[in-house]
């Protein structure tokens, strides 16, 4: 693979006025800054941000039932997520169509962008349809969309088919938060926050050596499909077992 797949597009388009080495050097520099600067912004945030409740955080009991599925579930939707991660997506897709870091940075810049405003979509579906439906009828079809990304014949339509994913993939994610925080007790949220975030996030590493593993075996897309196919059943199965379970504002 060449070494120019693994470089971010900004050292192609500032090749003119910097060597890549310093424009490399510049954009870890400028990512730690913004680190840095998001410390500062959570760390001035006040205890009155936090909503109250008169008995301190406690380790979950009468929701451990429902947290553990839900968190068993959220991780197949992560693993999913994790074999299609944007470093590996840049590899297949210069390896399937041909086409340059540049091209694939514009790429992710136009779809999350397009994700950015599916967060906004989210509220108004969820108080029409409740979080559940919310965030199954809004996941699948991007699932679907990430399927048949693996097929497409040209770039744009690879490209067409990402956008409409991105417009719909990340509903899930502020309705997903708000479902777990409205099903536990007050003070289970902490707990329930953590048992249902650690899972994915280990799930979506071992995820990467699957899907590093299937771009080595074959040019096709397989790492696509396979999400895909995991965050469909995720889906369905969140829909068949929490549908019934509703949180206290949709009673």
């Amino acid at each position: 693979m060449p070494s120019g797949r693994s470089r971010s597009a900004w050292v192609d388009w500032l090749a003119p006025v910097a060597t890549p080495e310093t424009t490399s050097a510049a954009l870890f520099g400028f990512y730690g800054l913004l680190g840095l600067l998001t410390f500062l912004l959570y760390r001035h945030l006040s205890r009155e941000v936090e909503a109250g409740t008169d008995n301190p955080p406690a380790p979950l009991g009468p929701s451990r039932g429902i947290v553990y599925r839900l968190a068993a579930l959220f991780s197949v939707d992560a693993f999913g997520g994790g074999l299609v991660i944007n470093a590996l997506l840049t590899i297949w897709l210069g390896e399937r169509f041909g086409i340059g870091v540049s091209t694939i940075g514009a790429i992710f810049f136009v779809t999350s962008l397009c994700s950015a405003v599916s967060y906004f979509a989210a509220v108004p579906l969820a108080k029409r349809f409740g979080l559940i439906n919310t965030m199954v009828f809004t996941h699948l079809p991007s699932s679907v969309f990430l399927i048949l990304t693996a097929f497409a014949p040209t770039i744009w339509i690879a490209f067409g088919l990402l956008i409409l994913r991105s417009l719909l993939s990340q509903m899930d994610v502020p309705t997903r938060s708000s479902y777990v925080m409205a099903v536990v007790t007050p003070e289970e949220r902490p707990a329930a926050a953590s048992v249902t975030a650690v899972p994915r996030s280990l799930a979506s590493a071992v995820a990467s050596l699957l899907s590093g593993w299937l771009l080595t075996a074959s040019p096709f897309g397989w790492p696509l499909v396979l999400a895909g196919t995991l965050k469909v059943a995720y889906d369905l199965t969140l829909l068949r077992l929490f549908s019934a379970i509703k949180p206290p504002e949709e009673r």
